[in-house]
């Protein structure tokens, strides 16, 4: 065998082996394919029953909410009503009860001074000899300079 027949089969040899090991590849690469198709299938086959389901969640939590939005709105009505009839109610009754119970307070005090000695009849106050008088108070006036 001469060189280039030596050269020409290690060509051959080695166009066959890369051939080859691109065969297995493409092989492989169809099966891994194949596998993705089949599990993405299965992913949309379990995915559309969970979006329908995921909608239907969004729904009912839609009206749910326009439910709570309408109670909201009803309660800040009642509340508005309870003000207004808390104001009405101050401003009908606020008046003649403290006018009454002003009058009350006279009537009091008149009867109580009827019981009472005239002013003039009443001791003087004198200073008992032996009381303590209390403390004088702390803080009140303090800082203050007398204006002479």
């Amino acid at each position: 065998m001469s060189g280039g027949e030596v050269a020409g089969i290690l060509v051959a040899v080695f166009w066959a082996i890369l051939v080859s090991f691109l065969a297995l590849v493409l092989v492989r690469l169809a099966q891994t394919l194949k596998a993705t198709t089949k599990m993405v299938a299965e992913v949309s086959e379990q995915a559309v029953p969970l979006l329908a389901d995921a909608s239907a969640t969004v729904r009912s939590a839609h009206t749910q909410l326009a439910r709570v939005d309408a109670i909201a709105a009803d309660v800040q009505e009642v509340t508005a009503n309870a003000s207004a009839l808390s104001s009405t109610v101050s401003s009908a009754f606020g008046g003649p009860l403290v006018k009454v119970a002003a009058f009350g307070y006279g009537v009091r005090s008149a009867i109580g001074k009827k019981g009472e000695a005239a002013p003039a009849a009443r001791a003087p106050r004198t200073v008992v000899p032996g009381r303590i008088l209390p403390g004088a108070r702390r803080g009140g006036r303090r800082n203050r300079r007398s204006k002479d």
